[in-house]
Formats: C-alpha cells, sequence, structure tokens
C-alpha cells in the first residue's frame, strides 16, 4: 500500500547515536538510513555536525524530534521551527516528525513526553497547531503514537481514534511506533490488534521497532532491550496489512555495540512482504 504522501520505502534503519560513530565511519554497514534526533543537531557543530555531515553522504537522514510541543498551551515556538526547517532544509531529510503530546509549559521543557486528553476540544486545537507547524515547514509533518501510562478523565474517544481524526484533519502523515502501541495497550488494558484497525495504514511514512521494560501489571518505553515476540507480531501485521514500510530500530538506553544493534535491525527483514 503506497503512502500518500508519496515518500519513499527506506528499508531498514537505526537510530544514529555518538556510542556508534566511531564503528559506523570505519566500515560503513549495510543500514538503509538513520533516524537523528532533530534537537541534537539545532544548535551545534563540532563532533556530532562533522558525523552527521559525514553519515548524510552515504545514508538518507531523517529528523525525529522530541520538543515540538505540539499539545501545550505554550505558543507554538516558531525560532524552534526555523532551525528545524533549515536542518532538514540542508540535510535534505525526506520527512520529520514528533510526537502526540505536549513536552512542557511557561516556556520549561520536561524533557518527557506527557499525555494528552482525548477529546474534541484538543483535537481541533492540535489541529490548527499541526497546520501551522506544516506552514511554518513546508512539508507534512509526521506524527507519532506515544507510550501513555495514564488516562484523563476528560477524554471520550480511543487513542487511535484521535490520532486518526487528527491526521486527516490536518492532512498530516503518521509514524507508527508497534512499541509504543503495544506498552499503551498492556498499561490501558486495551486490544493493539483493535488499535492498529483503527489507523489509516495510507498515512503511515515509518514504523518504530523498539524494546521496553515489563513490569508485570505495566510497561514502560525504555528502548534499551531487544524487542519482544508480541511486538515483532504487531510489526509483522502491519506489514501484512500495509506492505513494505521504511521501518527503524530505536535503541536509546544501555546502547550495545553497533553489531548487535545491527543483528536486531536484521530480525526486521523476515517480516517484509514480497514486493
Amino acid at each position: 500500500m503506497p503512502n500518500r504522501f508519496g515518500f519513499p520505502d527506506l528499508g531498514f534503519g537505526l537510530g544514529l547515536r555518538p556510542e556508534h560513530y566511531d564503528h559506523l565511519t570505519r566500515y560503513w554497514p549495510r543500514v538503509d538510513w538513520f533516524e537523528v534526533i532533530s534537537e541534537n543537531f539545532l544548535d551545534t557543530g563540532g563532533r556530532p555536525q562533522y558525523f552527521l555531515d559525514l553519515v548524510r553522504e552515504r545514508y538518507p537522514i531523517v529528523l525525529h524530534g522530541v520538543s515540538l510541543n505540539i499539545g501545550s498551551t505554550d505558543p507554538l515556538d516558531m525560532v524552534y521551527l526555523r532551525k528545524l526547517k533549515a536542518l532538514a532544509d540542508r540535510i535534505g531529510t525526506p520527512w520529520m516528525g514528533d510526537h502526540v503530546c505536549w513536552t512542557g509549559v511557561g516556556g520549561v521543557n520536561g524533557h518527557d513526553l506527557y499525555p494528552i486528553p482525548y477529546n474534541d476540544e484538543t483535537l481541533a486545537y492540535l489541529v490548527e497547531r499541526v497546520r501551522a507547524v506544516q506552514e511554518v515547514l513546508e512539508r507534512p509533518l509526521v506524527l507519532e503514537n506515544p507510550s501513555t501510562y495514564a488516562t484523563f478523565a476528560a477524554s471520550t474517544m480511543h487513542e487511535a481514534d484521535f490520532i486518526c481524526r487528527l491526521a486527516e484533519s490536518a492532512d498530516a502523515a503518521l509514524l507508527l511506533d508497534v512499541n509504543n502501541v503495544h506498552v499503551s495497550c498492556k498499561n490501558h488494558d486495551l486490544d493493539p490488534l483493535d488499535y492498529l484497525s483503527r489507523i489509516p495504514l495510507d498515512r503511515v511514512v515509518q514504523v518504530h521497532v523498539a524494546g521496553h521494560s515489563d513490569y508485570g501489571d505495566y510497561c514502560i518505553d525504555t528502548h534499551d532491550h531487544v524487542v519482544i515476540d508480541p511486538v515483532w507480531a504487531l510489526y509483522a501485521e502491519v506489514q501484512r496489512r500495509a506492505g513494505p514500510i521504511a521501518t527503524l530500530l530505536e535503541w536509546d538506553g544501555k546502547i550495545p555495540e553497533l553489531p548487535v544493534a545491527l543483528a536486531e535491525l536484521a530480525k526486521c527483514r523476515a517480516y517484509r512482504p514480497p514486493r
């Protein structure tokens, strides 16, 4: 199923992390593309910028942000957005994204992805903000479903329905994180297959897989383990329903040597449907 935006299937990618710079630039391993945390390269030069430039000469680079703060009551940070656009234009990213959440208030960044209430009032507010962001960036914004650990009494709709309506009303693209689907559904006693059935797959341009920490009654999205079988099963279901979609393995804590991460990424290929 081609996505409606005409974005390419990049294949299988990894998050670009400083722990891997030396190995990566020595061996240039078989990786189709890399994803970088946008904020790590907005106000920096030196070694990070040097390695980013080296890598982008050989691999496509996708920007993935954690500070858009789209769900906050704060005004949109236009300085941040202009820096983000300049970075995207400079490295030629095929798309750029962030999360359906808020990250700070009163100008203070909490450095976490906080949940929002899923109702019509919040939806209308976010639609206008996503449209405004896309006007500045001059490209569709790719919105990721978050991992959540709390629900609001004010919520009146399923998370997946909210994200679907947000994407369709603002004409945004989606990043479907199947690990986040598993984590949120475990935390809120939801059916992950039902969650997937509500997502408009023609808007999905990227998929995330990752590990997490399971504490029995709840899960935390830690990105510091291998991917577990139920998450692989969700990924296989997305591939079955939608066909090939650019896939990224996230590993952000207890980061292993690059060959270990590459071996985990290679597992994705077993679920790729034939063209």
